[in-house]
């Protein structure tokens, strides 16, 4: 049996490329979203329960081959599933999107972590947190700014500092609302992971015709591993892994 590890554009597209060839393929998805887009493939919901309970996940199922395609920024999932995986001598394939590069007029800022965020925005403004809920208690150190923090459901407990406020929201974003949104909001700065894809460009665009400065988190590591970076490109190591 074949393991996608989904929850991105790309898994979707993945699973049904898995579905027309007829291949044995169960899903799987983390369940930060509360209601994920339903796969075409059996899916399981939630944690494995630690690496133990990866390890005996692959053996009651039989697993053949895993393929990640999971957020570039799921570093520990990625870091654990490539190393169990080597450890088995299990096939492991990471599908890893090409990151956004910035445009001649964009005014993107580069860090290498949520709290190197601060020393780039001054104390007046008002910052748009495209980053996604789990990680908000890492930009504490945006407290004092007005800091809008853009959810899918709706929240569950209070944001994590001073002077945060949600802003609930389901994709897709295309640019005019994003454009619109900033714009009523007053939004000054915009913090993003980088991600990569088409998904979530949008907001990139919109801030460079607002002219809004951007502050760009980079990428984790990657673990040492086969990658590739497009859907189709995941679908042939599917045949011949």
């Amino acid at each position: 049996m074949i393991l996608l590890l989904a929850g991105t554009l790309e898994a979707r597209q993945i699973a049904w490329g898995l579905v027309d060839q007829g291949l044995p393929v169960e899903a799987s998805m983390a369940g930060a979203t509360r209601k994920p887009e339903r796969l075409p493939l059996p899916t399981r919901i939630g944690g494995f329960g630690g690496e133990d309970g990866f390890r005996a996940y692959l053996a009651e199922k039989g697993v053949t081959k895993v393929l990640d395609a999971t957020h570039p920024f799921a570093a520990q999932i990625t870091d654990r599933t490539a190393r169990v995986c080597a450890d088995l001598a299990l096939p492991y394939c990471q599908l890893l999107r090409p990151g956004w590069v910035p445009e001649k007029e964009d005014d993107w800022t580069f860090v290498d972590a949520p709290d190197a965020v601060a020393q780039h925005i001054p104390q007046h403004a008002t910052v748009f947190l495209a980053t996604g809920r789990q990680t908000l208690a890492q930009f504490k150190g945006l407290r004092g700014r007005r800091v809008l923090a853009r959810i899918v459901d709706p929240p569950t407990a209070p944001f994590p500092f001073e002077g945060g406020e949600y802003v609930i929201a389901r994709p897709p974003f295309p640019l005019d609302r994003e454009v619109d949104l900033f714009t009523q909001l007053g939004v000054t700065h915009l913090v993003a992971k980088n991600a990569g894809g088409p998904a979530g460009v949008a907001k990139l665009t919109a801030a460079r015709q607002l002219g809004l400065p951007v502050i760009m988190i980079n990428r984790p590591a990657m673990p040492a591993a086969t990658r590739v970076s497009t859907v189709q490109q995941a679908l042939d190591w599917i045949k011949t892994a």
